[in-house]
Formats: structure tokens, C-alpha cells, sequence
């Protein structure tokens, strides 16, 4: 079995664990620049640069992947969400791309194959690839609508590096993620599709959009049903809406595309939202309760956690929906459905 056909074995049998937030876990590590920095001797200060950390503080990463196995997780991501040479450029370490990607997706996958091996159980790894900094819907000076920092082609490029590399370390899957300009996403879809012709196989796409506020749309503008349709034609393996909110702003959101998406849905809220110093309060039973609800109902394939996630939210949302039955795929219709910033549906 391919490990498009494995996930979706596995998913047609319960809901799925994803694991929950890197950052704010390597934040509570309280790491100084020594650590990030190491021996690598680049040129920029690099606190911050959780990426690198795969290289300089291997013992970082795989200790919190280590932690979200334990804690029930079917799928981990890599911890590459600004491992591109846009990002790294940042940090003066854009040479290093390769490198950052393999050697995170190298922990994920010997973690996942140890737990694997140890109860039978598949355990997934997904490549995590973030917007990058730079957008091509919008122009970052208001004095010229119609300029861009960067062109599709050139992105396509610095996705199809970094899903190559991760690929190279042998991710199962390739997790776009926080997508807050549709446009991004079409060119890490171009880059992945190319990367599968150019290997002779399937790469599968798992695509995750992040809400810019309560009306539902992401910073480029389109409604959640409206991205749908613009990266249906994909056909990935999951789509997931994460970020943005907790599980209680985002209902209605997964309520949506949970009837009209006809792939698995993957839910990813933050522990509720952040306090007046920007920190998540809201406790794992209270998160798994509220994420229970959308099983219950029948609304999730995949639950998982972001900012502010622990692996004892995800233990806690593993407990709640143990036994429950995961999500029916719906049945694709043969409208034509179109998107621009709304959806539109052709009648036959």
C-alpha cells in the first residue's frame, strides 16, 4: 500500500491523532542564542530560528515529537514550517535549506518508524511547509497596487526545494500549511505535482488554510468554501483549517467544509484564544470537550492542535474521541463550482 492508501485505511477506522504546536513548546525551553546558533558560524543572529534547531538542537525536536507520539498522535509534521530560502534568508542561513529540511524529517520519521514497530500501529510523517513571508495576492506597497516582492515561478522554485529535500528525508506526506493567500498555495501545489512527476510517484498534499478573522477569509480575501474550490482540483489528502482561532470560533468554519469537502477534514484549532500577553490559557480537557462535539457529530477525520497546544491537549482530545466514528467522506457532485473571493455554482 501506498502511504496515500495507508492513511486512509487507517482513517476509515477512527479519527486521527495529529500532534499539536512547536513553537510555543520550544518557546517553554526558554533556549538562548547559543543554542540555535551552535557552531554553524553564520553571519545573523539566529534566536528565533526554530527551524535550525534541527541542526543544532536535534535533541529539541525530537523530545517534543517524542512527546505527541506518546501522547496518542497518528501523524507528526516536521518542524521545517520556515525552512524555505525566503524565510532563512532572514537568519542568514538560506544555504542551509537542504540540510534544516532532511534533518527534520529524518527525526520524524526514525520516531515514527520506533512507535510503529513497537505496537503495530501506522505512524505518519507529514513535511510542514509554511506561506513564507512574502504574498503574491497583495502588494506590500499601498502606493503601488501592482507591485510584487516575488513572482509565481520563483516561488514554485522555493517550494519545490524545500518538498523536495523533505521528501529526501522521508516524509510520507507534504503539509501546506497556514495558508493566508490562496495564490501561495497554488504555486507549493504546482511545485509538489512537478516534484511527483519528476520521482515517478505519488506525493500526497495535505492543504491547510488559517482564517484571518471571524467572517471566514483568509488575508487574500476568499471565504473557506471559495478556497475549496480553488484547491480542490489537487486532490489532497486532507484539508484542514488550523490557526486563526480556538475550537469554538472555528465551528462554523469546520461545520461548512465538512459537508461540501469530499476528502478528509483535519481540524487544528489553537488552545482557545491568546490573553493580553499573547499566551493560551485554554486547558486540554476543555479543548478535547469542545473537539468532541465535532466527532460526535460526525464533522472530523483528523484532530490535532496549534499555537498553543501541548502534548497533554492532544493526549486529552485522543481520550475524548477514542471509540467514535470518524467522519463520512461526502459524495462529490458533478457541478461546476467556481471561486473567486465567493464560491459559485454552475447548475447543470
Amino acid at each position: 500500500m501506498t502511504a496515500r492508501e495507508k492513511f486512509r485505511a487507517e482513517a476509515a477506522k477512527r479519527v486521527l491523532i495529529f500532534d499539536g504546536a512547536f513553537g510555543t513548546q520550544i518557546q517553554d525551553r526558554k533556549l538562548q542564542e547559543a543554542d540555535y546558533a551552535g557552531d554553524l558560524g553564520l553571519k545573523a543572529d539566529q534566536k528565533g530560528n526554530n527551524d535550525i534547531l534541527a541542526l543544532t538542537r536535534p535533541e529539541v525536536i525530537s523530545d517534543i515529537t517524542r512527546a505527541y507520539f506518546d501522547a496518542g498522535s497518528d501523524v507528526v509534521s516536521t518542524n521545517t514550517f520556515s525552512a524555505n530560502t525566503i524565510s532563512q534568508a532572514d537568519y542568514a542561513a538560506e544555504h542551509l535549506v537542504a540540510e534544516i529540511n532532511i534533518a527534520s524529517a529524518r527525526i520524524a520519521r526514525t520516531l515514527a518508524d520506533e512507535y510503529a514497530a513497537q505496537d503495530g500501529r501506522p505512524r505518519f510523517v507529514a513535511g510542514a511547509i509554511g506561506p513564507t513571508n512574502k504574498t503574491l495576492s497583495l502588494s506590500p506597497d499601498v502606493e503601488d497596487p501592482g507591485f510584487r516582492e516575488i513572482t509565481f515561478d520563483y516561488l514554485v522554485d522555493v517550494y519545490h526545494a524545500q518538498a523536495a529535500s523533505l521528501v529526501e528525508g522521508g516524509v510520507d506526506f507534504i503539509l501546506v500549511e497556514t495558508i493566508f493567500d490562496t495564490l501561495n498555495a497554488k504555486t507549493a501545489i504546482f511545485a509538489i505535482r512537478r516534484l511527483a512527476r519528476e520521482l515517478g510517484r505519488d506525493v500526497p498534499i495535505m492543504l491547510s488554510m488559517t482564517l484571518t478573522d471571524l467572517s471566514g477569509r483568509n488575508l487574500s480575501g476568499h471565504t473557506v468554501e471559495a478556497f475549496w474550490y480553488a484547491v480542490r482540483h489537487a486532490n489532497p489528502m486532507t484539508i484542514r483549517l488550523n490557526c486563526s482561532f480556538g475550537a469554538e470560533q472555528l465551528r462554523p468554519h469546520i461545520q461548512l467544509l465538512s459537508r461540501i469537502a469530499d476528502t478528509l477534514l483535519l481540524a487544528y484549532p489553537n488552545a482557545g484564544l491568546p490573553n493580553e500577553l499573547g499566551e493560551y490559557d485554554e486547558q486540554p480537557q476543555t479543548t478535547a470537550s469542545l473537539v468532541r462535539e465535532w466527532a460526535e457529530h460526525g464533522q472530523v477525520n483528523v484532530l490535532g492542535g496549534c499555537c498553543g497546544s501541548t502534548p497533554a491537549h492532544i493526549a486529552a482530545m485522543a481520550t475524548a474521541v477514542a471509540g467514535l466514528a470518524p467522519r463520512p467522506i461526502p459524495q462529490a457532485d458533478t457541478f461546476t463550482r467556481l471561486a473567486g473571493l465567493e464560491p459559485f455554482t454552475l447548475a447543470a
